[in-house]
C-alpha cells in the first residue's frame, strides 16, 4: 500500500521522466493518474450544475441539456485546439528550446483569444434561434435564453482554459492544469447552491445561477493559469515580446489542431442530432437523456485520461525507435480501460435507479435516465478499447484515420440508425440509446483492426 501511495505522489509531482525506458506498466500509471484526475475534474462542472438545477424541475435540466448541446461544437474546437497546442509546445520543450517554448505559448494565447471571441459573439446574438432550432418548448425557452446567453458569452473563458491547460501539459507541468480545474470546480460547487437558491445575501437566480457560478469558477481558473503563465519565476515566464504575432508559429499550431478539431466536431455534431431526435419525444425525454449523459461523462472523461496516456506513450516510443513497445503500451492501456468500463457497466445496471434518484426530475424523466444509462453502457466493453486505440493512432501522428472512422460510424451509421429506430420503427428514445451503443462498438472494432495492421508505425511527424 505504501508503494502504491508513493507512486501516486510521484505521478502528481510532475517531475521529468523518461517514459520510454522505464517499465511499461509503471509508465502507464505515472502518466495516466494526473490525466484521469484532470478529466474527472472537467466532468464535475456539468454534473454539479445538473444536480442542483434538477431540484428546480425538468425544465431546468432540459435547459442545461439543450444549452450544453449547443456548446458541444465549442468544446470540440477547444479540445482540438488544445491537442495542437500541446503537440507544438511539447516539441519545443523536448528540443530544450526555451525561447521557442515561450513563443509557442504566447502564440497559443493569441489563437485562443481570437477563437474564443469568434465563438462567443455570434452565439450570444443568436441564442434564441439556436435553442428553437434544437426543439426547445416555449416554457423551456423562457428559462433557457438568459441562461444560454451567459454560457455562450463564457466561450472565451472556456477556450482560454482549455488552451492554457494544454500549454502547461505540453511544457511537462500537468500538475498546474490539475490544480486549475480543482480550483475552478471548488468555486463552482460552493457558488452553485448560493446563486441558484438565493442562500443568505446571494440573489435567487434559479437556473441562471448555475451559469453565473460556472462562469465565475472557470474565470478564476483562467486567472490562476495566467498568473503561472506570466510570472517570472514560473516554468514558462512568458513576456510581452512573446505575444507579438508570429505567422509561422500560429500556422503550425492551427495545422496540427485541424485533425483534432475535425475528429471532435464529427463526434460532437452527431450528439447534437441525437438530442434533436430525442426532443421530438418531449421535455421529459430531453431532461432525462441530458442527466444520463452527464452521469456517463463522469465515467468517460477519466477513461479518456487513460486514452491520452496511451497517445503520449505511443508518440514517445515511436520517437525513441521502439514501435513494438509503443504497440504493447497501447494494448495494455486498452485492457486496463476495458476492465474499468465493464465495472462501470455493472454499476450502471445495478444502481441506475438509485443514481437517477439524486436528480429527482420526476418518474418519467428518471425513467429515461435509467434506460439511457443501461442501454448505452452495453457498448462499454468494446468502447474501453476503442477510445484508447483511436487516441493511440493520434499519438502516432495518424489523425486522418480516426477522422474517417468517426465520419463512417457517427454520421453514416449512428444518426440514420437513431432516426430509423426511434421514429420509423417507433422505439422512441430507446432507439437513440441503442444506436449509440451499437455504433460505438463498431467504431471500437474498426479502430482495433486498423491499429493491429500497424501502418501507423510508419507515419512521419
Amino acid at each position: 500500500m505504501a508503494r502504491l501511495f508513493d507512486l501516486f505522489r510521484e505521478s502528481l509531482r510532475g517531475e521529468e521522466q523518461d517514459y520510454t525506458s522505464m517499465g511499461v506498466r509503471r509508465a502507464i500509471v505515472l502518466l495516466s493518474i494526473p490525466m484521469i484526475l484532470e478529466m474527472g475534474m472537467e466532468a464535475l462542472f456539468a454534473l454539479v450544475d445538473t444536480y442542483f438545477v434538477s431540484k428546480l424541475g425538468v425544465v431546468g435540466t432540459a435547459t442545461i441539456t439543450l444549452t450544453e448541446t449547443c456548446l458541444v461544437p465549442v468544446y470540440s474546437i477547444a479540445w482540438g485546439l488544445g491537442m495542437g497546442i500541446t503537440a507544438v509546445v511539447a516539441r519545443r520543450t523536448g528540443e530544450k528550446d526555451r525561447d521557442g517554448t515561450r513563443a509557442a505559448a504566447g502564440q497559443a494565447l493569441l489563437v485562443a483569444l481570437a477563437c474564443g471571441l469568434l465563438l462567443a459573439v455570434p452565439a450570444v446574438v443568436f441564442a434564441g434561434p439556436l435553442l428553437r432550432m434544437m426543439g426547445a418548448a416555449p416554457d423551456v425557452l423562457v428559462v433557457a435564453v438568459p441562461y444560454a446567453r451567459l454560457m455562450f458569452a463564457s466561450n472565451l473563458v472556456v477556450t482560454l482554459l482549455f488552451a492554457l491547460n494544454a500549454v502547461f501539459r505540453g511544457a511537462g507541468n500537468p500538475g498546474i492544469a490539475l490544480r486549475t480545474l480543482a480550483l475552478a470546480n471548488g468555486i463552482n460547487i460552493v457558488l452553485d447552491p448560493l446563486f441558484i437558491f438565493g442562500i443568505g445575501f446571494f440573489p435567487e437566480l434559479g437556473v441562471q445561477g448555475a451559469a453565473v457560478a460556472t462562469t465565475i469558477g472557470r474565470s478564476c481558473g483562467v486567472l490562476y493559469l495566467c498568473w503561472n503563465f506570466f510570472r517570472k519565476e514560473g516554468s514558462l515566464a512568458v513576456a510581452l515580446p512573446d505575444l507579438r504575432p508570429v505567422r509561422g508559429v500560429i500556422m503550425g499550431i492551427l495545422k496540427v489542431s485541424l485533425g483534432g478539431v475535425g475528429q471532435f466536431l464529427i463526434a460532437s455534431l452527431s450528439w447534437v442530432f441525437l438530442v434533436r431526435i430525442v426532443a421530438d419525444f418531449g421535455t421529459e425525454a430531453v431532461g432525462g437523456y441530458g442527466v444520463a449523459v452527464r452521469i456517463i461523462i463522469v465515467a468517460l472523461l477519466p477513461a479518456w485520461g487513460m486514452a491520452n496516456a496511451a497517445a503520449t506513450l505511443v508518440g514517445q516510443n515511436l520517437g525513441a525507435g521502439q514501435p513494438d513497445r509503443a504497440q504493447r503500451s497501447a494494448w495494455l492501456c486498452g485492457h486496463y480501460n476495458m476492465v474499468f468500463m465493464v465495472l462501470v457497466t455493472v454499476l450502471f445496471w445495478a444502481a441506475a435507479p438509485w443514481i437517477a434518484s439524486f436528480f429527482d426530475q420526476g418518474p418519467e424523466a428518471d425513467g429515461h435516465t435509467i434506460l439511457a444509462m443501461r442501454v448505452i453502457s452495453l457498448g462499454y466493453f468494446f468502447y474501453g478499447y476503442g477510445m484508447v486505440l483511436s487516441q493511440a493512432l493520434n499519438g502516432a501522428g495518424d489523425s486522418l484515420t480516426p477522422t474517417w472512422l468517426n465520419v463512417i460510424c457517427f454520421w453514416a451509421m449512428e444518426i440514420p440508425m437513431a432516426y430509423l429506430l426511434a421514429i420509423t420503427f417507433g422505439l422512441g428514445p430507446l432507439g437513440v440509446f441503442a444506436s449509440v451503443a451499437i455504433c460505438e462498438s463498431v467504431l471500437a472494432i474498426l479502430s482495433a483492426v486498423v491499429f493491429q495492421r500497424g501502418r501507423w508505425k510508419q507515419v512521419k511527424v
